[in-house]
């Protein structure tokens, strides 16, 4: 396997850098200043101006929907060529927007181009490629554990040429969005399927489809995530035609595979940038503090945690690049193994590296002034989200046991 760059990822690298540099690191103080503002007017929930004035601009340097693999979409990259863009894009939580590469639309734009008809495309792929919309995916249920989707109580039953869809659905990321106009949300057609994984599907549910009720947007840590965020929905008797189902039904969990298997990379490829910039501003602090007479750098516990976290970063990268390459040479199935290590070792690396950034600048770690605290939210959150630690390592040592179980008589 060889993990070299392409002329043109380097080529892409070094554009996307130059863009975060020059666009997205001095927007994020003004993102920050605009939300506050809305939130003050009593409404953060609006789209910034200032996100609507950099879409535009990634767009016209030709970096714009770069996830999309072998598709006529998007850039064509492979799983392995995009990992190091999206990592740089990770460093700031407001660029993968700004490049339309940001969950859970990169996820449900996947799902789009895979399994959409050519009508459901039309009218919701394309303005989703276009960042004029944004969307949701309805999965969590908060009266069940679902970390096992077989869980999921949500029903989705037909009535002629409708389906009537019933059920409370949160931690649906992006819900509260002004611009979320489409969810995927997934349900039980068929509750009474022996085949415990062809009880559920996919359907397409426009947000103003009458019956959708957003409950509350949830808070992270604290964190409400505006204009963006995470909502809880109620589904109360919502009607949609037979032609929003996507792919048939029962095959739920056919298409969860397809979609979760890139998102949970992307996850990991971001947290990646996340923690080299947060390593890069403990180094900054140890550097510029001193305490008990020398620099905070010069202390032998900050050098350990500085090495330590080089140590995980470059661990999680590799562990990712392998993950991605298989992905792209096996496929997303054959890759399940590698994607269900990465899912547990990324999240865990950028929680501990980012702690540790906190741990350097002192009190100052836990407020917003660094955006660690931020970063750490997110990390911790990622931790849950497209599956836990736990399930991922039961599958993995499901995986590694099967070889040397006895035969079954």
């Amino acid at each position: 396997m060889d993990f070299g760059y392409s002329a043109r990822v380097t080529d892409l690298a070094a554009r996307v850098t130059r863009f975060m540099e020059e666009n997205v690191y001095p927007a994020e103080p003004v993102f920050a200043a605009e939300v506050e503002d809305n939130r003050a007017r009593g409404n953060a929930w609006v789209a910034t101006g200032i996100m609507e004035e950099l879409k535009p601009r990634a767009r016209a340097a030709g970096l714009w929907n770069l996830f999309l693999p072998e598709s006529d979409y998007g850039a064509g990259l492979s799983n392995l060529e995009y990992a190091p863009l999206c990592e740089i894009m990770g460093r700031s939580w407001i660029a993968p927007e700004a490049f339309n590469c940001n969950a859970p639309d990169t996820g449900n734009m996947e799902v789009l181009v895979r399994y959409a008809t050519a009508e459901q495309k039309e009218r919701w792929l394309v303005p989703l490629l276009a960042g004029e919309i944004r969307s949701a995916f309805a999965m969590t249920e908060p009266d069940v554990a679902s970390s096992d989707a077989t869980n999921i109580a949500a029903s989705i039953v037909r009535d002629g040429d409708e389906y009537v869809i019933n059920g409370r659905k949160w931690w649906t990321t992006g819900g509260p969005d002004p611009r979320c106009r489409i969810l995927i949300f997934m349900g039980k057609t068929d509750p009474a399927n022996p085949d415990r994984h062809r009880q559920q599907s996919m359907i397409l549910v426009p947000v103003d489809t009458p019956g959708v009720k957003l409950v509350r947007p949830l808070r992270v840590f604290g964190y409400d995530d505006a204009p963006h965020g995470h909502a809880e929905f109620d589904f109360d008797d919502v009607r949609v035609p037979v032609s929003n189902m996507l792919l048939g039904e029962g095959r739920g969990f056919e298409i969860a595979q397809g979609r979760l298997g890139p998102g949970r990379i992307h996850h990991c490829m971001r947290l990646i940038g996340q923690a080299e910039r947060s390593l890069e501003a403990m180094c900054r602090r140890a550097s510029t503090r001193v305490a008990f007479g020398r620099a905070i750098a010069d202390q032998t516990v900050t050098q350990e945690r500085i090495a330590d976290s080089r140590i995980l970063i470059d661990q999680a990268r590799l562990l990712v690049l392998h993950a991605a390459w298989k992905m792209d040479v096996a496929g997303n199935k054959a890759a399940k193994k590698e994607i269900a290590m990465i899912k547990v070792a990324a999240p865990n690396m950028a929680c501990r590296v980012i702690d540790w950034a906190m741990q350097a600048h002192g009190a100052a770690g836990v407020c917003d002034d660094f955006q660690l605290a931020f970063f750490y939210a997110q990390a911790r959150t990622l931790r849950f989200a497209d599956g836990p630690d736990e399930v991922h390592r039961n599958q993995i040592a499901r995986l590694e046991l099967a070889p040397h179980r006895p035969p079954r008589n």
